[in-house]
């Protein structure tokens, strides 16, 4: 079983009402070798929300308290990402999941590059919250590039 970020699975719960569909991933979910997911949601956010991004560091940062993720006009909602990123931790698992596919640049999901905290459009390298909670644990964590490059030698 594989996990997918749910807004690549077609599914409209990114900040903005929207999706990122991509169709390899939605012919997975319909033959049931992949599971939609989404931290923010399970986090107990609803959609729409407004745009947040991580402030003073990346996800491992969030992680160990040393910074946090604060939305656009400036509501610490670092709780709500850390509870998202336990509840999908606890899902890969029971799930027996060997590799989750994460939406890319999101403050939860994000695997390689997250915005930079300042609401600029700028990108660092770093890992969202979730994606660095589940690395921590062992997790293969790929971003829809990555997997979409590879997804012939995952399934």
């Amino acid at each position: 079983m594989i996990l997918v970020s749910s807004c690549l699975a077609g599914l409209k719960v990114r900040y903005d009402g929207t999706d990122c569909l991509d169709h390899k991933i939605s012919q997975l979910i319909k033959a049931k070798k992949a599971m939609p997911v989404c931290p923010e949601l399970l986090g107990g956010f609803s959609t729409p929300r407004e745009p947040a991004e991580i402030v003073g560091g990346d996800g491992g940062d969030v992680l160990d308290g040393k910074a946090k993720v604060i939305g656009k006009s400036g509501e610490d909602v670092t709780d709500q990402y850390l509870k998202g990123a336990r509840i999908t931790l606890k899902k890969v698992m029971e799930a027996n999941a060997k590799v989750v596919v994460l939406k890319e640049n999101s403050p939860s999901c994000g695997s390689t590059m997250i915005y930079n905290g300042e609401f600029s459009g700028t990108k660092i390298a770093g890992n969202g919250v979730t994606a660095a909670l589940l690395l921590r644990n062992g997790v293969q964590v790929l971003s829809e590039e990555q997997f979409l490059n590879h997804v012939d030698d995952i399934i």
